[in-house]
């Protein structure tokens, strides 16, 4: 599971690589670590055309994944001799998000595969954890970490995301992942991002219908990522316009 990237291209280069045609993201700063719940930069369609936005890092969660989560919280608190009001725990339940979309199958997800909730999300590396493997191994198309994107989706949704803020409306997204080719199945066998490293795919993303653009959930080749770094938190060695 992708659980960190870094963003060290500007937002011209990520304007010029898409064709963008609105900036809603302002004075963009290099991001060398984006972690779950951040906000970050996506370019999603809208009627005025492609737009770069800003938007937080985790797709709703299942109502499942949610039911469970809270039903722990209500044990936890009866054992502590608490009356739990249930549907007003569910209602408050925080929800970070899921950042990665495997299962594209699941009605869950189904609902936001159209292209008005597809987007592309921009990188530079990314990130996948393992700790015999020295911690954070970063992933990118080289050494000089060119721009490339994950195929992403994303809405527009109202939850408690943390409970010190309540409920928020905020715009999210997630990425899509795939079974990952060998350089990173060596690190993390179970999955990897499904990255988008050329214009026409980009397009193909935004626009296709559906089961045309999940012909894009594929790994990339085997040879088309190097690692880049090693056990750190943010990949900062690469720091061009």
């Amino acid at each position: 599971m992708c659980n960190l990237y870094s963003l060290t291209k500007g937002q011209q280069a990520i304007i010029a690589f898409t064709n963008a045609m609105v900036d809603r993201t302002g004075n963009l700063p290099s991001m060398p670590g984006i972690f779950p719940d951040y906000a970050a930069p996506i370019v999603r369609n809208t009627p005025a055309g492609r737009e770069l936005a800003l938007a937080r890092w985790g797709m709703p969660s299942s109502k499942q994944a949610l039911f469970e989560a809270t039903m722990k919280r209500a044990e936890k608190l009866e054992a502590k001799g608490k009356a739990v009001d249930f549907p007003a725990l569910l209602r408050m339940e925080p929800d970070s998000g899921t950042t990665n979309v495997r299962n594209t199958g699941s009605a869950h997800w189904t609902r936001w595969l159209g292209p008005e909730n597809r987007c592309v999300v921009p990188f530079t590396s990314f990130s996948e954890f393992n700790r015999e493997a020295g911690g954070d191994i970063w992933f990118a198309l080289d050494e000089s970490r060119p721009l490339a994107f994950f195929a992403g989706i994303w809405t527009s949704w109202t939850s408690v995301r943390k409970v010190r803020e309540g409920v928020v409306t905020a715009d999210l997204y997630g990425f899509l992942t795939t079974t990952p080719n060998t350089e990173v199945g060596t690190v993390h066998p179970k999955a990897m991002p499904v990255i988008l490293t050329k214009p026409a795919e980009v397009d193909r993303w935004m626009t296709a219908p559906t089961s045309e653009a999940l012909a894009l959930q594929r790994p990339l080749p085997d040879g088309a990522l190097q690692v880049v770094a090693r056990g750190t938190k943010s990949d900062e060695a690469e720091l061009l316009p």
